[in-house]
């Protein structure tokens, strides 16, 4: 097909704009409107795109001035989710950034209002750009058809940093209200979906949350987790934004006939003894760990997304990464910080279903050294 897919962003920030420099490399998708509560804001994503959209204090404003066929929606964690709404009300085709929402049970009804919407045909996702990444898709793959054997464990570590300005530019940031955790549901749900892609939702979930090297915030800038699945493997969850200077996030899949290893979004380890394969024989050379990634690396990420869902839409498909995939990794956070504040081990069916709605997220801290 070659109709244009005209695109209306909910969020004129920082996110807002990379998901512009995205939009505009695809040749079927159109910016037709911007969304944001600051005028200054919306103003100044619009210079950068030709032709410039219209710009809208609300959603529903800019439905009822443009036809938009897709709705981008950037704004703060704990504003996804009616806007999400408001969008499949009015018929569009969804894209929502991660996670899905603070708030598990509003995901959890929501995740029904997109079931609901997919059978009228509508595409709802949620952002998880790089489960599109060449050496995932490898790995995926190669885990999928059993060339890994039964997989058995992994390790997941995203070692992070944020300096305290990060924390200290927005209100919002690192608040259980509108971040909906800290490097966990902020910034290591992307680590925790590529997980769950791999080995499924987990059956059980144990873990310790800390505030180390942060002032002024509610959330944890430290959590480690140990989780359990239904096929047995075990894996080990780390995610920091305390670990300076920070270092590229890592995932180890192990298997009773081979492992992979992804670094930085690269394969760097791949071994199957039924097939001799290597990374090399899975991957590009570019896809490699150690080949010079591109300046515009995040653009491509999401740029792949983005294609994934227009294919979609023509395929009259449902997307790679759905709303549904997105209430599993908010219900893994979610388990994270309910085990670590009850101190012992939970049922992630029971996360879930509901049975720890109740449950206010507790951080221990600790003094603040220079």
């Amino acid at each position: 097909m070659t109709d244009l897919i005209n695109v209306a962003i909910v969020g004129s920030g920082i996110i807002g704009g990379n998901h512009a420099d995205a939009i505009l490399r695809h040749p079927r998708l159109r910016i037709v409107a911007l969304v944001d509560a600051v005028d200054a804001a919306n103003a100044a994503l619009a210079a950068r795109i030709d032709p410039p959209p219209s710009c809208h204090r609300t959603l529903g404003a800019a439905l009822a001035a443009e036809r938009v066929d897709l709705v981008a929606i950037c704004t703060p964690s704990g504003l996804h989710v009616e806007a999400a709404e408001e969008t499949l009300r009015a018929g569009a085709h969804l894209l929502v950034e991660k996670p899905l929402d603070v708030s598990l049970p509003k995901a959890r009804a929501f995740a029904k209002v997109a079931a609901e919407a997919e059978q009228r045909g509508l595409v709802c996702a949620v952002v998880s750009q790089h489960r599109f990444d060449p050496a995932m898709v490898a790995v995926r793959r190669a885990a999928r058809e059993g060339r890994l054997g039964r997989l058995t464990s992994a390790v997941v570590s995203m070692p992070w940093w944020r300096d305290q300005a990060y924390y200290d530019s927005a209100d919002w940031r690192g608040t259980w209200e509108f971040d909906g955790g800290g490097a966990v549901a902020n910034q290591g749900i992307h680590l925790v979906d590529q997980m769950l892609a791999l080995l499924g939702p987990p059956v059980e979930v144990t873990a310790r949350t800390t505030r180390i090297a942060h002032e002024r915030i509610e959330v944890e800038d430290l959590a480690v987790a140990t989780l359990r699945f239904a096929g047995g493997a075990l894996a080990v969850l780390h995610a920091s934004t305390s670990a300076h200077p920070g270092l590229p996030v890592r995932l180890q899949l192990h298997g009773t006939r081979g492992s992979a290893v992804l670094h930085d979004d690269q394969l760097e380890y791949f071994h199957s003894a039924d097939t001799g394969e290597t990374a090399a024989d899975l991957v590009a050379a570019e896809d490699l760990y150690g080949a010079p990634k591109p300046a515009d690396g995040f653009i491509v990420g999401h740029l792949r997304q983005y294609q994934d869902l227009v294919d979609a839409i023509d395929e009259r498909r449902l997307p790679g990464v759905r709303v549904a995939d997105g209430l599993l990794a908010l219900a893994t956070v979610r388990a994270v910080y309910v085990a670590a504040t009850l101190d012992r081990p939970v049922l992630f069916d029971q996360v879930l279903d509901g049975v720890h709605d109740d449950v206010q997220p507790v951080v221990s801290t600790q003094e603040v050294q220079a």
